[in-house]
Order: structure tokens, then C-alpha cells, then sequence
């Protein structure tokens, strides 16, 4: 696959994951003040910079996968479209979102497997896209195309659970953001349904089982073997 090709996916897909994160930071949404140890875009800027900036970096990302330059065959670039607007709408991370707000006003709280699809849309989505845009483009079959989403569903769980438990036991000046704010809030979360040590070892199973995903493709997996295994140790 072209290296230049497979930047310019990359290139879209932060540009629908910065969007999401300034847009998630707001008063309506999440109203965190603190992003990667820096003021959030409504507290640097305002209110309607944060919402017009997230809509251009939204925009943004499906125009440069349209462009010619990501693959000159026009039945290619529609597929990643395709994918990538499935990932970030309603069928993922704006729907994932959607029902994290809701759960707020819920009358009861999210159980286990609520909060699985949750985070499957809401975080997960996006991870599988981006090994499902590397797929497209290197023209994988259909079993290492599934190999690849299995292992991404399974990362994003993890990486999500391994969020959950930073806000437990994390440092705000290192993850770079708020920390306790899940429990102050009375959200459900794998921490709050399986416990801190419930919610590690869940968290390792994933990224044991994602790895496994990998098997097909040999060493030419390392480098993704190694992010499975990043997702649960990191500590931002």
C-alpha cells in the first residue's frame, strides 16, 4: 500500500477524532476545561470557535478522502467515505454519544452490556475504521478484513476501560485532562460495574484477545500488537 495514500486516510481520521474531542469537551457535552494539559477550544477561544472549528475539521476529513490524491479510483475513495461516515455518525461515535447523555437523566444506570455498546460506537467505532480504511486500501480479502475489525472492537474496548480506570486512579497532570469526574457525576462505567481490579483484568483480556486477531498476518502485526498492548499501560 502507498504511504502516502495510507497518511492521507490517517490525516482524515484525526481530523474526525480532534473534531469529536472539541466538540466533546463542551459546556453541552462533557464541559471539560483541560484537554491534553492545555485550555479546551471553548476555553481558549469560545463557544461558537469550538462548534465552527469541529465542523470544518469534520468536513474537512471527507474532503481529503475524496480527492484524487488518497486513490484514483473514485469506487475506492466512496468506500472510504462510506466507512468512515458510517464510524462517525449515528451508528457510532455521535450515537455512542447520544446515549452517554442519555444515560445521564436515566432513571436507572447503564449495566454491563449497555455500556459495551456504548463504548463500541462511541470510542470503538473509530478504531475499527481505522483499520477498516487500511483494509480498503490494501485491498484485503474478507477474512483479513474481519481479523482486522476483531482486533480493533477489542482495542477500543480496552482502550476505553483503561480511560475509565485512569479517571480512578490517574493524575491530571499526566493524562492531561480532568480526573474523577465519572464518579463525582454518578456515571456508570466499567470501573463502577466490575470495580478497579474487575475492570483491569477485563481490560487485559481485550488487549490479549485482540492480539490474537492478529495471528494471521504474522510479523507484519507487530506494530499493532504493540498499540494492544500500549491501550492498557498508557497513562494519558
Amino acid at each position: 500500500m502507498d504511504r502516502a495514500r495510507a497518511l492521507r486516510a490517517a490525516a482524515a481520521l484525526e481530523c474526525i477524532h480532534a473534531y469529536s474531542l472539541i466538540h466533546d469537551d463542551l459546556p453541552a457535552m462533557d464541559d471539560d476545561d483541560l484537554r491534553r494539559g492545555k485550555p479546551t477550544v471553548h476555553k481558549a477561544f469560545d463557544e461558537a470557535t469550538a462548534i465552527l472549528a469541529g465542523d470544518a475539521l469534520q468536513t474537512r476529513a471527507f474532503e481529503i478522502l475524496a480527492d484524487a490524491a488518497t486513490h484514483e479510483d473514485p469506487f475506492v475513495r466512496c468506500r472510504l467515505v462510506a466507512r468512515l461516515a458510517e464510524a462517525s455518525g449515528a451508528a457510532g461515535m455521535v450515537g455512542g454519544q447520544m446515549i452517554d447523555l442519555a444515560a445521564e437523566s436515566a432513571d436507572s444506570p447503564l449495566d454491563i452490556g449497555a455500556i459495551t455498546r456504548l463504548q463500541r460506537m462511541k470510542t470503538g467505532a473509530l478504531i475499527a475504521a481505522s483499520c477498516a480504511l487500511g483494509a480498503i486500501l490494501g485491498h484485503a480479502g474478507p477474512d483479513a478484513a474481519r481479523a482486522l475489525e476483531g482486533y480493533a472492537h477489542d482495542l477500543g474496548l480496552a482502550f476505553q476501560i483503561r480511560d475509565d480506570i485512569l479517571d480512578v486512579e490517574g493524575d491530571a497532570a499526566e493524562t492531561g485532562k480532568a480526573v474523577r469526574k465519572d464518579a463525582e457525576a454518578g456515571k456508570a462505567t466499567f470501573v463502577s460495574i466490575l470495580g478497579l481490579d474487575g475492570a483491569k483484568e477485563r481490560a487485559q483480556m481485550l488487549a490479549a484477545q485482540a492480539t490474537r486477531h492478529l495471528a494471521p498476518f504474522g510479523d507484519g502485526a507487530d506494530a499493532l500488537a504493540l498499540a494492544a498492548k500500549f491501550s492498557i499501560s498508557r497513562r494519558s
